[in-house]
C-alpha cells in the first residue's frame, strides 16, 4: 500500500531489524536528547508470536522506516506501540498505522470471542506526533512511568534489606514470585497464567538473566528480573507485595539487580519504574548514577472494545 506516492506500508517482517533500531533510537534522541532503547529491545519484538501479522512499518522513497506500529496480545489486553518521526508526513504516517492497528485489534477480538482491552504503551513525553493521533482515535492517558539510564561504572549502593530480610536467586518453579507478581500494585501488565509466567522465567534464565527474590522472615516480599545483553543491561520487572511497601524493598531489589548486571560486565542499565513508587525516579537520581531519564505514558481505550 502506497500513501501519497511517497510512503509504503509493509509488514515489519519485511524490514531489516537495523532499520527499526535506527527509527526507534532516532525518535528517542530527537525528543529526549538520548537514545535509551537497545537493539535487544527491538529483537524482543521480532521474536514475539505473530510478529509478521501484528507489526507494520511505513517506509520512504529510500526504504528507510519512518513509522512503526505493533500489537501484542497479553492475556485480556492487546498492548500496542506506535512510533512515528516528526516531520512533513509524521502525523499522516501515525494515523495510517493507527488504522492498521485498530483493524487488527478487531480481528483478534473476533478470533478470541471475548472482549479485550486495548492499550498503546511507551509514548514518550514531548512526542509531538503520537499523542494527538491517539486522542483522536479515542485513547486516554492511563499511567506514566520513568525510564532511567544508570551508569554502572560507578558501583551501585549495596542492597539494604529490612530487618530479617534476605535476597536470594529464585528458581523457575518458585511459586512465590508469581504470587507477588499477582498481588503487586505495579501498573505493568500482569501474567495471570502460572505456566506462562514460569515460561518467561525459564526464557530469562536461558538468556543468562537473573530472578531475585527478597523474603522477610521467610515471607516473599518482592522480586526483580534483570538481563545482561553485552555491555548494556535491563531491569525488566520489579514488584513488591502490598504488605511490604514502604520498607525500602524496591530500592534494595533494584540495587541488587544493578550489582548483578555490573558483575556480568554491563556498563549501563536501563530501568523502567512506576512513578508512583515510594522511591520514585527523582529520589533515585539523587542516590544512583542516573545519566539520563525520560517519562513514558501508556494510553488505553476508556471502555472495552466491542465484540
Amino acid at each position: 500500500m502506497t500513501m501519497h506516492g511517497r510512503l509504503t506500508a509493509k509488514s515489519a517482517a519485511e524490514v531489516p531489524v537495523d532499520s527499526l533500531v535506527r527509527l526507534v533510537r532516532s525518535h528517542e534522541k530527537s525528543i529526549t536528547g538520548r537514545a535509551m532503547r537497545t537493539r535487544e529491545d527491538i529483537l524482543s519484538h521480532t521474536a514475539a508470536p505473530g510478529y509478521g501479522m501484528n507489526n507494520w512499518c511505513l517506509t520512504g522513497a529510500d526504504d528507510e522506516v519512518v513509522a512503526w506500529a505493533s500489537l501484542t496480545p497479553r492475556g485480556d489486553t492487546l498492548d500496542g506501540t506506535l512510533t512515528a518521526l516528526a516531520g512533513r508526513h509524521g502525523e499522516s504516517a501515525a494515523r495510517a498505522l493507527m488504522c492498521l492497528l485498530l483493524d487488527r485489534a478487531d480481528e483478534l477480538i473476533a478470533q478470541h470471542g471475548r472482549r479485550l482491552g486495548l492499550t498503546v504503551s511507551g509514548v514518550l513525553s514531548g512526542d509531538p506526533v503520537v499523542p494527538p493521533v491517539l486522542r483522536l482515535a479515542g485513547f486516554v492517558p492511563d499511567f506514566t512511568a520513568a525510564q532511567l539510564d544508570i551508569d554502572l561504572s560507578v558501583p551501585p549502593l549495596p542492597p539494604l534489606p529490612p530487618d530479617e530480610g534476605s535476597i536470594r536467586r529464585a528458581d523457575v518453579y518458585d511459586g512465590a514470585l508469581h504470587a507477588v507478581h499477582l498481588r503487586s500494585r505495579t501498573s505493568a501488565p500482569r501474567t495471570e497464567d502460572a505456566r506462562a509466567f514460569r515460561a518467561r522465567l525459564r526464557e530469562l534464565r536461558e538468556a543468562g538473566g537473573a530472578a531475585l527474590l527478597l523474603e522477610v522472615s521467610g515471607r516473599p516480599a518482592g522480586y526483580v528480573l534483570a538481563r545482561a545483553a553485552g555491555w548494556e543491561g535491563r531491569v525488566l520487572e520489579l514488584a513488591v507485595a502490598p504488605a511490604f511497601r514502604g520498607l525500602g524493598i524496591g530500592l534494595s531489589l533494584l540495587t541488587a539487580a544493578l550489582a548483578e548486571l555490573r558483575a556480568g560486565g554491563c556498563g549501563r542499565a536501563l530501568v523502567t519504574m512506576d512513578t508512583g513508587d515510594l522511591h520514585d525516579h527523582v529520589a533515585l537520581c539523587r542516590i544512583l548514577a542516573v545519566q539520563g531519564a525520560c517519562a513514558v505514558t501508556r494510553y488505553r481505550m476508556p471502555t472495552e472494545l466491542p465484540d
